[in-house]
């Protein structure tokens, strides 16, 4: 009798993991064929090419917003930092015009100045929440607001606009096509295979898991778990800035608006994709097909009226707060079968 009941528990239990396994792309698969039967031009070239492309920003953020949240942090700055980096990117290029012109290396003085501020945010985000010992909620809600009101500042409360010159040589990284896909696609196909690896093949992916299950059973198998955890928000913080330079080109200019709402798409994506909230499992490959969905949602709030697309925020708001209640019925279940 006890073995059948522990039987039935893994075949329950493995059942389970399947269907959370499959459940975003069998969601996606279905936004497509609504998308497809509220009007036929949603699977056309143009509009899926815009679909990928615009999922490439939050796609490469959320990718590292799920090895924060693996390792049981969380990052609510990543918008804000998006848009201050944004902000000194287009000063730094507009400023460098004088010594080096409007060509590429103007550009790539940006790009740089974008990874710089990138992993020096990610530090020192990292290190308020480890050395620190603040809890992570506080320490990126506290910079959420400084980076917001410092390109607000920069601004002098307008719009910092890229010199039009350089625009024309920087547009290509968002506009152009390699092998028929959009750059920032690659981007965001480079960036999530290098996710994917680290996550699941190498020791640092690991002890993100170990880290989230248990933090104290992690110091006691003699993991340096501040390192780790401060790590991952530097891989947030590249994230954020490669994410930036693909964007910077969009519309060439940065505001107080730049960014907004770009942490609740990242938390998002990576909630639908399977990743735990509370951290200890984390799942790369479901941050994308997650990020896909929420683009794909907005997408098909653009083709009908029955939703004001305004209310783009609110679905991605109870798209995070049904998939938390999933993920508790989850774990209930997982214990009550244990």
């Amino acid at each position: 009798m006890t073995e059948i009941t522990m039987s039935t528990a893994k075949t329950r239990k493995l059942i389970g993991f399947d269907l959370k396994t499959a459940g975003p792309a069998i969601a996606l698969l279905i936004l497509c064929v609504i998308g497809f039967l509220l009007n036929p031009a949603f699977l056309s070239e143009g509009n899926i090419t815009n679909l990928l492309t615009r999922s490439a920003f939050i796609g490469i953020i959320a990718v590292g917003a799920t090895f924060v949240i693996t390792a049981g942090g969380i990052d609510l700055s990543v918008g804000s930092m998006a848009a201050v980096i944004a902000g000194v990117m287009i000063i730094v290029m507009n400023s460098a015009v004088g010594t080096f012109g409007t060509g590429v290396t103007t550009v790539l003085i940006g790009c740089g100045c974008s990874i710089i501020l990138g992993l020096g945010a990610g530090l020192v985000n990292g290190l308020l929440t480890t050395k620190g010992k603040i809890e992570a909620f506080i320490v990126t809600l506290g910079t959420m607001g400084i980076y917001r009101s410092l390109v607000t500042y920069f601004a002098d409360g307008g719009t910092l606009s890229l010199n039009y010159d350089i625009r024309g040589v920087y547009r290509p990284v968002y506009y152009d096509s390699f092998f028929g896909l959009p750059i920032p696609v690659w981007v965001f196909i480079v960036v999530a295979i290098a996710g994917w690896f680290l996550m699941n093949r190498t020791a640092f992916g690991r002890y993100c898991t170990a880290i989230g299950s248990n933090e104290s059973v992690a110091k006691y198998s003699a993991i340096k778990v501040d390192r780790v955890k401060a790590l991952t928000y530097v891989i947030q913080g590249l994230c954020v800035s490669l994410a930036t330079i693909i964007y910077v080109p969009r519309l060439g200019s940065a505001s107080s608006s730049t960014g907004v709402l770009w942490e609740l798409e990242a938390i998002a994506a990576v909630i639908i994709g399977g990743t735990v909230l509370k951290g200890g499992y984390g799942r790369i490959g479901g941050t994308i097909l997650g990020a896909l969905i929420l683009t794909t949602i907005g997408n098909i709030l653009n083709f009908t009226d029955m939703i004001s697309n305004y209310l783009n925020g609110t679905m991605q708001g109870l798209i995070i707060i049904i998939a938390v209640w999933l993920q508790r019925g989850d774990w209930g279940r997982n214990k009550s079968a244990d």
